[in-house]
């Protein structure tokens, strides 16, 4: 029996019919657009409106613009002035907390350790000789790029490839690249 009812139960149900659709109503913004629209279509007045009318429906025109205008830079000025309020809560926020602070403060020192222990390191002679060390391997390097350069272009310019063969079957492509000098006084 109880199954009879939540059949005719979900049998009555009446349905609503489907809804009209109804025009949009037009806002503030899009009336004076039209207006405006229509005030700079053309200045000629028709035979149907007076200059009078006419007069009165430009001024009309332009008091609807002033008005949004002035609207639109109302809550511009609001928005600007919460936004400013707003972020400076949030920079209170964290000029104000301890927590950020102590860490902050963790930091520095140990911002400062670290220099201190980097100084002493520069000072080792360990550091000493394997900084002298790069420098030569550095200069070693410069001289092996430019005399390998110099073969390149040779190379290239006795076979106009950018590539050569290696000897173990290989191929080595390069590029050749012209670099300006500073002018010799």
């Amino acid at each position: 029996m109880a199954d009879d009812t939540k059949k005719l139960a979900a049998d009555d149900t009446p349905q609503l019919d489907k809804g009209e659709k109804h025009e949009k109503l037009e806002s503030g913004d899009d009336l004076a657009m039209a207006a405006l629209s229509q005030a700079s279509k053309g200045n000629v007045v028709s035979s149907d409106l007076d200059e009078a009318e006419a007069s009165d429906q430009l001024a009309t025109t332009l008091n609807s613009l002033q008005n949004l205008i002035e609207k639109y830079a109302n809550q511009l000025t609001d928005i600007s002035g919460k936004m400013k309020e707003k972020r400076q809560m949030l920079k209170n926020v964290f000029e104000n907390d301890t927590k950020l602070s102590e860490v902050k403060d963790q930091l520095d020192t140990f911002s400062t350790q670290v220099k201190e222990r980097r100084s002493q390191l520069q000072n080792e002679p360990q550091v000493t000789k394997l900084k002298v060390e790069i420098g030569e391997l550095n200069e070693s390097k410069k001289e092996i790029e430019e005399s390998l350069s110099n073969y390149l272009v040779n190379y290239h310019q006795l076979t106009n490839s950018t590539s050569f063969d290696t000897s173990d079957g290989d191929q080595w492509d390069f590029s050749i690249k012209a670099k300006i000098k500073a002018r010799k006084k």
